[in-house]
């Protein structure tokens, strides 16, 4: 099992980096809502050892169980829709003796199916009859996703299927026609949400769009964001200090809802200040430019994809939570990688970059050859 391990290879980097973000997330969320704190940190040393265990395990070994993966998280989106607690006027969590959110563990498993998935088609990825079976195998899972409904998660999920197919040899032209298509839709989008009435998106989805555009016309729906932004700027260079108990706190005022999950960033912002928020972003840039060299020192097609959709997974959607806290786009339900409060997505990509690391120790040189 460990003939082609290099643990010399192992990136230590990227784990320290990992957990050192976690660790700040740990504070700032003991900050935010001390009584979750605990919890945290539970996950966290539950994601260390899931980590250690996934980097042992031959990644090769675990793509032989793709289909499983790809059916385990259909019968998981679909018991959601059939079994899942509500909350918010979604239904994302399901109680299998803990509560967890399955779209998260969801995001892992595909990226492992589609790895293995791309490569046995690396060569007719362009063909219409392998595009048309891609993107039916991905608009499954997403359509169950969107349901719940959940469009953050099912946009942030296409996202890395997209970068995949695309880091595998999808067609430049293909590339072009879908930009061109999915950019005037998004401008069109946009343009019929403002239209009284409009029933192309649920009312609490449209809300949010118009919150963000016209924050001063809908103060009810604007004022998570617009808070957040206030927290951040009153952080200025230092911040106001972990913990601190001053009256004018955005996050003691109780002005932001939830600031422990989705918007853990503004009460980093307003108590590490620009240092501490700095800190945070690049950390996690150096999180993804890391795994992406991982990537390419990669033996093989599946790893450098396995490196890929995690990069991208973990790249983008803390872009996103960054731009949703700081007013850049239209509020959304996606927690920031490793700092926002949630056991499921903690675990779970610690998870992933537990397999990352397996790619990493059986990577090659620049001859294509193991060390």
């Amino acid at each position: 099992m460990f003939h082609n391990y290099r643990f010399k290879n192992l990136d230590i980097k990227l784990i320290l980096a990992v957990i050192t973000l976690t660790i700040i997330g740990i504070f700032v969320i003991g900050s935010a809502n001390e009584s979750n704190q605990q919890k945290q940190i539970i996950g966290m040393i539950l994601g260390v050892i899931v980590m250690g265990i996934m980097t042992l395990i031959d990644y090769d070994f675990i793509l032989h169980f793709h289909w499983i993966f790809y059916g385990f998280v259909i019968a998981l989106l679909i018991a959601v829709l059939l079994f899942g607690d509500e909350a918010g006027g979604a239904k994302r969590w399901i109680e299998v003796g803990v509560r967890f959110q399955p779209s998260e563990l969801g995001k892992i498993l595909l990226i492992l199916f589609f790895s293995w998935f791309l490569m046995i088609h690396e060569e007719d990825i362009n063909k219409p009859k392998i595009l048309g079976l891609t993107i039916l195998l991905s608009a499954f899972p997403l359509f169950l996703i969107e349901k719940e409904p959940d469009l953050s998660t099912t946009i942030v999920t296409m996202m890395i299927i997209c970068v995949m197919m695309f880091v595998v040899g999808l067609s430049y032209k293909i590339v072009a026609v879908v930009f061109g298509v999915t950019v005037p839709s998004i401008i069109i989008l946009l343009l019929l949400v403002v239209q009284d009435g409009q029933t192309i998106l649920k009312e609490y989805q449209g809300g949010r769009i118009l919150a963000w555009l016209k924050p001063e016309k809908y103060p009810q729906g604007a004022y998570q964001q617009q808070n957040s932004i206030m927290a951040i700027g009153s952080g200025q260079l230092l911040g106001k200090g972990l913990g601190n108990d001053s009256f004018d706190s955005v996050k003691n005022g109780n002005y932001i809802s939830e600031p422990h999950t989705d918007f853990i960033f503004a009460v980093a912002g307003e108590e590490l200040g620009f240092v501490g928020s700095a800190l945070v972003i690049l950390l996690i840039f150096f999180i993804t430019i890391e795994i992406l060299l991982i990537a390419k020192r990669a033996k093989d097609v599946s790893g450098k994809l396995i490196c890929v959709g995690m990069a991208t997974l973990i790249g983008f959607q803390s872009f996103v939570n960054i731009c949703v806290v700081t007013g850049l786009m239209p509020n959304t339900g996606l927690p920031l990688p490793f700092v926002s409060y949630g056991l499921t997505s903690l675990v779970t990509v610690y998870f992933g970059i537990g397999i990352v690391l397996n790619v990493g120790i059986q990577s090659k040189n620049n001859n294509g050859r193991l060390f």
